[in-house]
């Protein structure tokens, strides 16, 4: 009985350890979010900005969906600090994070080491850019039009300009920019990361 009432106190602590790391990454990850730059022959409302690099810390530390909490957070906060102005927007950034931090997240927890990370940052950029590129195309962008009251975004030729000469090439950018950057983090970051792995799960 004794044994069991500790090991449920520190299952109990354990996961309030998480929660608390978790929404730390999330506030850092909204700091970073307001830490943004346009690309000079992108169009201007695209910034870059590298408020994925806290999800993919969280995601490799503890599981894919850690990573997706953090997204999550980080938008919801957006969501309150802006007034909830733009929810296409957040929900936009919202699944471009996902779809770039789950691979890097489940290809490092399979395989391990910096080239399961680099193989998986790789694999995110081309999900992200392809995947944010037909969801913007049949999705995001017609009910963009429709929030802002303007139907001729939503028609198939604006619709193509925006994708292949915005949202496509600027999602590839995003994730190389971010890969180089998260990449030296990595190696830096990889002895802390395995010990929190390790503490956490002791």
């Amino acid at each position: 009985m004794g044994e069991d009432l500790i090991l449920q106190k520190n299952i109990q602590s354990t996961s309030l350890l998480k929660l608390i790391i978790l929404a730390l990454l999330g506030t850092i990850s909204l700091v970073l979010f307001f830490l943004n730059f346009p690309l000079p022959f992108l169009p201007p409302y695209l910034k870059i900005d590298f408020s994925e690099v806290p999800a993919l810390i969280a995601a490799l530390i503890f599981s894919p969906i850690a990573g997706v909490v953090v997204e999550g957070i980080k938008n919801l906060l957006y969501l309150i600090v802006s007034g909830a102005g733009d929810p296409i927007g957040v929900a936009s950034n919202f699944l471009a994070g996902v779809m770039f931090v789950v691979p890097v997240a489940f290809l490092y927890h399979r395989y391990k080491g910096t080239k399961s990370v680099i193989s998986g940052l790789v694999s995110g950029t081309i999900i992200m850019a392809f995947g944010m590129s037909v969801l913007n195309y049949f999705v995001i962008l017609p009910a963009y039009a429709w929030f802002i009251g303007a139907p001729e975004m939503a028609g198939a030729t604006a619709k193509w300009v925006a994708v292949m000469a915005g949202i496509l090439p600027f999602n590839l950018i995003k994730g190389v920019v971010i890969g180089a950057l998260f990449v030296p983090l990595f190696i830096k970051m990889k002895t802390w990361i395995e010990q929190k792995q390790t503490n956490l799960a002791a």
